[in-house]
């Protein structure tokens, strides 16, 4: 059926470790956007049916994707970045990895919380945490979409970026040959 919007792109493989580390930001940022409409959505409907989906989704998603992606990162693309790079790397990586250390604390307050609109129980987030949360993912991902992905994507070669996307699958249990087969 032809509806008159764009075919949407495929989604990248492990073949394109970069591309692939920039969709999970774009899907952190739809769990964003998710928290902050439950935030607004508790003291009105409290936790409800509504409420308990979005929130075990959001609980999902930050205990399990966003380690991966951390870990993409920090064990697989900086390492190489470092090697490739090793004057400017070290400037730009420091930072990255005290956000992700200060994202970690964030979901580590916030995640209780969670927990309890994901059970049913009365639960209240407040605005300041939420949006605490957001600001920091939204300043960390602007450095690493405009500085850290654009930067790796012309210094590593397609060895490097080989690895890197084959390290990707092992750490979610997906056979490298399979994840990046259409």
């Amino acid at each position: 059926m032809k509806t008159g919007l764009p075919a949407a792109a495929p989604a990248p493989s492990f073949d394109d470790p970069i591309g692939m580390l920039f969709a999970c930001h774009r899907r952190i940022e739809k769990q964003l956007a998710t928290l902050a409409r439950l935030q607004q959505h508790l003291p009105v409907h409290g936790s409800d049916e509504d409420a308990r989906i979005a929130a075990r989704a959001i609980l999902k998603y930050f205990d399990e994707a966003a380690p991966h992606h951390h870990a993409d990162e920090e064990a697989s693309l900086f390492p190489r970045l470092r090697a490739a790079l090793p004057q400017r790397a070290d400037a730009l990586i420091a930072p990255l990895l005290d956000d992700h250390a200060l994202l970690a604390a964030n979901w580590t307050a916030l995640r209780p919380l969670l927990a309890d609109v994901a059970a049913g129980a009365p639960a209240i987030l407040p605005p300041a945490q939420i949006e605490a949360m957001r600001a920091a993912y939204a300043a960390h991902i602007a450095r690493e979409d405009h500085d850290a992905f654009p930067l790796a994507a012309q210094a590593l070669d397609a060895d490097a970026l080989g690895a890197i996307g084959r390290e990707m699958a092992e750490r979610r249990g997906i056979a490298f040959d399979t994840a990046t087969k259409s």
